[in-house]
């Protein structure tokens, strides 16, 4: 793969698959893989239920905030965020003009099936996590929509698909 090619930045929702997608473009494109979630867990001791719970969401923001700006500065890498990465300003800039952002679009309903049994996922200990989502991706979906360069559904879950298109999009200069 070429190596003028920007960093890859990937965002949406929890369950839009980040991560996975994330590590095997990576592998693809002999890139190191980030996951800005993975950075501040490692970087703290802690996981992010225990963040929430210790800082509350606005103190995971902010440590969030710092991991995000460090990490776009990296040259040839490939990022996955944390789906709330998009609700401040800086990180959609930082996001938006150091590399190129793939919002990976994945419906409400998929987002649950792929969600449902995660507990490591604070926002979704709740009753009723389909009205969590959809009320996430209410607000959400205009901000990843904002910071993103192109927008890859990724609801069929075939990762080496979504990866090819997201390998056709990295190599077409962006119209302006």
């Amino acid at each position: 793969m070429d190596p003028a090619l920007p960093s890859v930045f990937l965002i949406g929702p929890m369950g839009a698959g980040k991560s996975t997608l994330g590590r095997y473009l990576g592998q693809q494109l002999g890139r190191p893989f980030h996951d800005s979630d993975k950075v501040i867990v490692d970087r703290t001791g802690a996981d992010i239920p225990w963040i929430f719970d210790m800082e509350g969401e606005e103190g995971f923001r902010n440590r969030e905030q710092d991991i995000i700006d460090e990490l776009t500065q990296l040259s040839d890498i490939v990022l996955a965020t944390g789906g709330g990465a998009i609700l401040r300003a800086p990180n959609r800039q930082a996001l938006h003009s150091r590399g190129r952002v793939f919002y990976l679009y994945t419906p409400v309903d998929v987002q649950l099936a792929r969600t449902r049994h995660d507990r490591n996922r604070p926002l979704l200990q709740t009753a009723d996590p389909e009205r969590v989502l959809s009320e996430l991706m209410a607000v959400r979906d205009p901000l990843y929509r904002e910071a993103a360069h192109h927008i890859v559904p990724t609801a069929s879950g075939n990762l080496r698909r979504i990866a090819e298109q997201i390998l056709q999009l990295l190599e077409q200069p962006l119209s302006v």
